[in-house]
């Protein structure tokens, strides 16, 4: 669990699981767009398939294969 004022979960409309998935997705969509996961491992550790997860990140900003060669490496070492 995530320590988190119930203020925040009123405010936001979500019981403390959706909260704990809504930071779990968030922060690994930030990893992933700062390079830090690959989209593989960040959308396996959120229990989501590759593609729904490239969409999600992707509305919120991710580019995909935009660091070239080593993003191009990493990404397609898990095909």
């Amino acid at each position: 669990m995530i320590d988190c004022p119930s203020e925040v979960l009123l405010e936001l409309h979500v019981s403390e699981d959706e909260f704990a998935g809504l930071v779990k997705e968030t922060t690994a969509i930030v990893l992933f767009r700062t390079g830090k996961l690959s989209s593989g491992l960040a959308a396996k550790w959120v229990g989501q398939d590759r593609i729904p997860f490239l969409m999600k990140a992707m509305e919120q900003g991710a580019r995909l294969l935009d660091q070239g060669e080593a993003d191009f490496r990493r990404e397609t070492s898990l095909l």
